[in-house]
């Protein structure tokens, strides 16, 4: 049975957390408030239950604020019901651009968004989903990280996910200058039944969460890699380096 962790028990936790690692990989918090207001998934974050949660910080380089800043600004907010975990991102980008049109195509080889969820933070086990600008999606589950010879399971689907996606311009057409894409996420909180018995969320739950967004530069060999909460190295797969998600 998991147990709720009061606001003090969750501020120890992070601070248990925290000295291991330097200042620019301090896991961050996000409060997730639930919404007693229908989200309609259309990919453009004008309905009314958005304007009641806080966008989180701008995304950073994946290695932490030491690195150069991002060149375009990226944020998440989040809300949930009975239902579902609501995710909202918007992602500045002058030339919005999509290939992949198959699901569980290797997304990040187009500029995507990613979402990783350890929904039982004292397991090994999380999963991931990315996306990209065709709202093409690609979902997996990993029983522990890959440095640690974690197996990835494609098999695994997000039953009843609802995904859209909005572009603030023309996608690829390099032509205009686009000021962006955004995007709306209802990711189902039974998701995970069939790989983990999973409680749904109440208020106290805390989850771990981590947000990442790909982006190739024209000319440049290897990709950008902007987070949320910065994870100190390149590689996303260290779940004690993501937020926490806090339900309220």
């Amino acid at each position: 049975m998991i147990r709720p962790l009061s606001t003090l028990c969750l501020a120890v936790l992070i601070n248990l957390v925290a000295p291991a690692q330097d200042t620019q990989t301090t896991p961050l918090l996000y409060d997730c408030y639930r919404t007693t207001t229908p989200i309609r998934i259309d990919g453009k974050l004008d309905d009314f239950a958005w304007t009641k949660a806080k966008w989180t910080s701008a995304f950073v380089d994946i290695e932490g604020t030491a690195k150069p800043a991002p060149r375009f600004r990226t944020r998440v907010k989040m809300l949930w019901d009975d239902k579902y975990l609501y995710i909202a991102a918007e992602l500045q980008e002058p030339n919005v651009t999509a290939t992949l049109r198959k699901h569980d195509s290797v997304i990040f080889h187009d500029n995507d968004f990613e979402v990783f969820i350890k929904p039982l933070p004292q397991t090994e086990s999380y999963y991931e989903f990315e996306m990209n600008a065709l709202n093409t999606g690609w979902d997996l589950f990993l029983n522990k990280p890959y440095n640690e010879n974690g197996k990835p399971d494609n098999s695994w689907d997000i039953t009843n996910l609802k995904t859209a996606v909005a572009v603030q311009g023309t996608l690829n057409n390099p032509k205009d200058t686009d000021q962006g894409w955004t995007i709306e996420i209802a990711y189902p909180l039974n998701a995970f039944d069939s790989r983990q018995d999973v409680p749904r969320p109440h208020d106290g739950t805390v989850w771990r969460i981590n947000f990442s967004r790909v982006e190739w530069k024209p000319g440049q060999s290897k990709e950008d890699n902007w987070v949320w909460s910065p994870q100190g190295v390149i590689n996303m797969h260290i779940p004690a380096r993501w937020g926490y998600l806090h339900f309220h």
